[in-house]
């Protein structure tokens, strides 16, 4: 049997809380965020993410990009673990939305030229943000059970098509300026103050619903989570479910309050975790996306 230790490392898009990827010895390769074009700063490492959100609250007229990270940066990530002849599982935003996972693999191909015997294996989370997160901690967990390098990522695999992501955004603005809708929705929104629901799974995103008025979306997406729960018939702790939230924590914990008591009509749940969302994701929805996530667990 191969041996069982392996090291996971993922794009910054997975959004884990610092100390927690940390914890839980996952390696994390950082998107760049500019506010103007020219200058780009490691995300998290060299821009907080509250400091980005502040940033683009006191200035509305101004859009953030991102880039994503280079070639060298996931060569530097890989090479201290191949040296050591451990192998590499990476996972990587879906690459609808970016070529990160594109970088990961041209660094790959570089580091088998000069070592031909080592293990990486990159794979394309079909997610982003706190969902991408919460594939990463299941190869986690599935690692903390033993479990080795080729069944980890077959089980990923498996799991990673049965998320989902509900969320709302404080207006199309953002949406539009990042080129995710069509520029006519955009407007749209723009002029009558529209609040889009959207669904993104297997790396796209889909309209699912409007409103003006934001608890109305915020209700919007429990409905959509508890009609894919009745969708599958599955038991809800074999699942795990995250708020996702942008600038506003205070925010996020009355949604989670919303969230929990709508389902505690039909389900037992213990709480759910709130993630912050991150400046990959934040520059397309600007400072106030609000939603859930949710992933079939790897071990039930």
């Amino acid at each position: 049997m191969m041996d069982k230790q392996f090291q996971i490392i993922s794009d910054s898009s997975c959004d884990l809380p610092p100390e927690l990827a940390r914890e839980k010895n996952i390696r994390v390769v950082p998107f760049y965020v500019s506010f103007d074009d020219k200058t780009y700063l490691k995300e998290v490492e060299e821009v907080g993410v509250r400091e980005f959100y502040q940033r683009m609250v006191d200035n509305p007229g101004v859009y953030p990009k991102s880039s994503l990270p280079g070639i060298q940066d996931y060569y530097d990530a890989f090479e201290p673990y191949v040296k050591e002849g451990i192998p590499v599982f990476c996972i990587c935003i879906t690459t609808k939305f970016s070529g990160s996972m594109q970088s990961a693999l041209s660094a790959r191909g570089l580091i088998l030229e000069k070592y031909p015997r080592a293990q990486i294996r990159v794979m394309d989370a079909t997610v982003n943000t706190v969902l991408q997160g919460l594939l990463v901690l299941e190869a986690a967990a599935m690692q903390e059970s033993g479990a080795g390098y080729e069944e980890t990522i077959a089980r990923m695999e498996e799991i990673k098509n049965t998320g989902r992501i509900f969320f709302t955004v404080g207006s199309m603005e953002y949406l539009k300026a990042g080129g995710r809708i069509g520029k006519v929705a955009g407007v749209a929104g723009a002029l009558l103050g529209i609040k889009p629901v959207i669904t993104l799974k297997q790396g796209e995103i889909f309209p699912s619903g409007i409103g003006r008025v934001r608890r109305k979306t915020m209700q919007k997406t429990v409905d959509l989570l508890l009609d894919y729960l009745r969708e599958r018939g599955d038991d809800i702790g074999n699942y795990s479910i995250v708020i996702g939230y942008g600038y506003d924590r205070a925010e996020a914990e009355s949604y989670r309050d919303m969230v929990m008591e709508r389902l505690s009509v039909n389900y037992n749940i213990g709480g759910l975790p709130i993630y912050q969302i991150g400046a990959t994701i934040g520059v397309h929805t600007g400072p106030y996306p609000l939603g859930l996530g949710i992933l079939e667990k790897a071990i039930h």
